[in-house]
C-alpha cells in the first residue's frame, strides 16, 4: 500500500499509528501577540497549535491535512481548541484570545461535541475575551447554516473574526454573511506595502468598509518596521507579525512602549521634508510620491513609429517612459522624437527600428520617498535636464510613473505658503498651529518627549526703556540661541508670540542643551547691550507693573520643562498648562534658570481632558 504523502517516508508509520498519533499525541499551544498600534497596548493573542514534538505532524498544516484525510478533521480541531484555551488560561495571559475554528467545526462548538461555553467556564475565562477566527483551507468549506451557531455564541459574549481576508477563499461575501467584529487581512497585503500603491489602496479600502461595518482591522504578517509604519498610516488599528513578536509557548509580559516609540519615530522621520508641513493621511505630502502621474510606458524594443503614433493619439502626453521588466531604462519625449522625424528620411529609416535608439538612456530617476526640496535641488543641478523635463518615480527601483516639474513647483509653493501662513513674522519659526499639530501627533503616536517653555525675565521693562527695536533684537537673539542648540532632526522649536517659545525635545541630552541655551543667551544679551553702549552689569531703571520705579538687570532666560510620557496627558491643552506652570516656577528664581517639573499629572476623565 502506498503511504499518504503527508508522512515522512523515513519513519514508515502505518495508518493506524498515524490515527493514534492524531487522537492521543501530545499537542502544544503557542501564542502570538496582536498590538493596538496607536495606543501601544496589547489587544490579545492568537492561539496557534503545534503537533506532537518530533513527529512529522508537528507543523499545523500537515496535522490538519492528515486529520482530514482520515475523517478526523473536526475531532482534531476540537482537541486543538481545548489545548489552546486551557493553556491560555493556565498562563494567565491578558487580553483577548483569538481561536481558529473552521466552518465545519463551528456548529459543534456552540452546542455539542466541543461546547465552548462549558470549556470557557471550566478554564475561568469570560466568553467576552474569546474571538473565534473563521478559517478556510478549501473552497466550499464556508457553510451557509452557520447563523444559528454564530447567534448562540454571540449571545454568550463571544466575538468573531474573518481570517486571512483576501487570501484563498475568504472574501467580501463572507464578511456580509458573518458581520464579524474583527477583520484579519492576509499577509499578501502587507508584504512590501510601503512601496506598493495598489496594496496600500486595497488596505485603505478595507479600512473604509470596516469603519462602516463597525469592525476592527488587524494586519497580519507584518515583518518590518517600514511595513508597520505604513499600515498604521493607512488607518489600520491593529497588527500582528514577526516585527512585533514571533509565536512562542510562553509569551513574555512585554511593554510595547519601545516598539511604538520606534514606530512613531519612523513615521515622523518619513514625513519630514525640507519644509515644515503636516503630512497627508497617507504620508505622501512633501514627498515625490504625491507628484505621481500614471502614463503609458513602452518597452525598449517597441518601434519608434509606434511611439510616435502614441504621441499623436494623446496630445497631452509629453513624456513616455521606457520600461523593461518593470525597471526604467530611459525616456522618450514628444519634442525630441518630432525633431528627429522632421529630418529628411529619418522616419522612413528609423521608424521601424526599436525606440532604444532614440531614447534618453540617462533620465532623472527618483525614489517615491524623496523629499520635494531634495528633488527640486536635483532637478536644478541635473545636467541636461533642469526644471523643464519630467522625471521617473520608482518604488524599490521599480517603475511607478512619472512626475512633472510643473507639479513640483506648485507643490513647493503650497508648502511654502502653508509654512508662511503659520510662521511667526519676526523669527519665521513655526507658530501656534504647527506647535499644536506636532504635540497632537506626538500624543497620538504615543511618543515620549519633553516640552519646554522658554520665556525672558523682565522683558516688558526692557522693551519700555530701550524701545521695540531693541526688544525685537532680543527676541530674535533668543530664537537664534534656541535654534542653535535644538537638534533639527529630532527636536521641534516653535514661537508662540512675543518672548515666549516652545521646544519639543526628543534628544536624550535635552537638559545639557537647555543649560547651553541659558549660558549662550546671557552672553548674547551682554554683547547686545555692549553694542548699545551700555554695560550689561549696570542694569537700568524702569517702572514695574505697579508703577513704581525699580532697578532691573538685563533680561535673562527662564526655561520650564515637563516630561511627557505616553498616556500621562490626554490633550495638548494639558501639556501647554503644565509647561506654563513649570515656566512660572522657573521665573520665580533670580537669573537664568531651568526648572524641571518632576510631579506626575493627576488622572483626568475624558471630558476634563478635552
Amino acid at each position: 500500500m502506498c503511504e499518504p504523502p503527508i508522512f515522512d517516508a523515513a519513519r514508515r508509520e502505518r495508518p493506524d499509528d498515524a490515527t493514534a498519533l492524531l487522537l492521543r499525541g501530545e499537542l502544544g499551544a503557542v501564542f502570538q501577540p496582536i498590538l493596538r498600534m496607536r495606543e501601544g497596548a496589547l489587544l490579545g493573542y492568537e492561539g496557534l497549535i503545534r503537533g506532537p514534538q518530533g513527529s512529522p505532524l508537528r507543523a499545523p498544516d500537515r496535522l490538519f491535512e492528515a486529520a482530514r484525510a482520515r475523517g478526523l478533521g473536526i475531532q482534531v480541531e476540537h482537541r486543538c481548541c481545548r489545548v489552546v484555551i486551557r493553556r491560555f488560561a493556565a498562563l494567565g495571559l491578558p487580553g483577548r484570545l483569538f481561536l481558529n475554528i473552521s466552518p465545519m467545526a463551528l456548529p459543534h462548538a456552540a452546542e455539542g461535541a466541543l461546547d465552548l461555553t462549558a470549556l470557557l467556564a471550566e478554564s475561568g475565562l469570560d466568553p467576552a475575551r474569546l474571538v473565534i477566527e473563521i478559517t478556510e483551507q478549501h473552497q466550499g468549506e464556508f457553510r451557509t447554516d452557520l447563523t444559528p451557531a454564530v447567534t448562540r455564541l454571540r449571545a454568550r459574549g463571544v466575538q468573531f473574526a474573518i481570517d486571512d481576508l483576501g487570501s484563498g477563499f475568504s472574501n467580501l461575501g463572507r464578511w456580509l454573511d458573518l458581520r464579524p467584529e474583527f477583520i484579519k487581512t492576509d499577509k499578501v497585503f502587507t508584504a512590501g506595502i510601503q512601496d506598493d500603491l495598489l496594496r496600500q489602496q486595497v488596505l485603505r479600502s478595507v479600512c473604509d468598509i470596516a469603519t462602516v461595518a463597525g469592525a476592527v482591522v488587524v494586519a497580519e504578517g507584518v515583518e518590518s518596521l517600514d511595513e508597520l509604519a505604513c499600515v498604521a498610516d493607512l488607518g489600520v488599528a491593529c497588527a500582528q507579525g514577526y516585527c512585533i513578536e514571533r509565536p512562542t509557548a510562553e509569551p513574555a509580559r512585554t511593554r510595547w512602549s519601545d516598539l511604538t516609540a520606534r514606530l512613531a519615530e519612523r513615521r515622523i522621520t518619513d514625513s519630514r521634508g525640507g519644509l515644515e508641513s503636516e503630512p497627508a493621511h497617507d504620508g505622501t505630502e512633501g514627498r515625490a510620491l504625491q507628484l505621481l502621474r500614471r502614463v503609458p510606458c513602452v518597452s525598449s524594443v517597441m518601434p519608434n513609429e509606434a511611439v510616435f503614433d502614441l504621441f499623436r493619439r494623446q496630445p497631452e502626453l509629453h513624456t513616455v517612459p521606457v520600461v523593461d521588466e518593470g525597471m526604467p531604462v530611459g525616456v522618450l519625449t514628444r519634442a525630441s522624437l518630432i525633431e528627429r522625424f522632421s529630418l529628411p528620411f529619418q522616419r522612413e529609416l528609423y521608424g521601424p527600428k526599436p525606440c532604444r535608439l532614440f531614447m534618453d538612456a540617462a533620465p532623472l530617476i527618483v525614489d517615491m520617498h524623496t523629499p520635494l526640496m531634495t528633488l527640486s535641488r536635483w532637478l536644478a543641478e541635473a545636467e541636461g535636464h533642469g526644471l523643464v523635463n519630467d522625471f521617473i518615480i520608482t518604488g524599490r527601483g521599480r517603475y511607478l510613473g512619472i512626475g512633472a516639474s510643473q507639479d513640483l513647483l506648485q507643490a513647493l509653493n503650497r508648502l511654502q505658503l502653508r509654512a508662511a501662513q503659520h510662521a511667526n513674522p519676526l523669527t519665521q519659526l513655526p507658530g501656534n498651529v504647527p506647535i499644536d499639530r506636532r504635540i497632537q501627533r506626538f500624543l497620538a503616536d504615543g511618543l515620549p518627549f519633553v516640552v519646554c517653555h522658554a520665556d525672558l525675565d523682565h522683558f516688558k521693562p526692557f522693551n519700555d526703556v530701550f524701545g521695540y527695536r531693541c526688544g525685537d533684537d532680543a527676541i530674535q537673539l533668543l530664537g537664534r540661541v534656541l535654534s542653535a542648540h535644538a537638534d533639527a532632526g529630532r527636536d521641534f522649536l516653535g514661537h508662540i508670540g512675543g518672548d515666549d517659545f516652545i521646544l519639543l525635545f526628543r534628544s536624550a541630552d535635552w537638559q545639557a542643551r537647555c543649560e547651553s541655551m541659558l549660558d549662550d543667551f546671557s552672553q548674547g544679551m551682554a554683547r547686545l547691550l555692549d553694542g548699545m553702549g551700555r554695560a550689561a552689569a549696570a542694569g537700568y531703571e524702569a517702572e514695574d507693573r505697579q508703577g513704581q520705579r525699580r532697578r532691573y538687570d538685563p533680561p535673562t532666560l527662564s526655561l520650564g520643562a515637563v516630561r511627557v510620557e505616553p498616556g500621562a496627558y490626554q490633550s495638548r491643552h494639558q501639556i501647554a498648562q503644565a509647561a506654563s506652570e513649570a515656566k512660572a516656577q522657573a521665573k520665580k528664581r533670580t537669573g537664568p534658570c531651568l526648572y524641571v517639573e518632576r510631579r506626575q499629572p493627576s488622572p483626568l476623565s475624558a471630558s476634563q481632558a478635552a
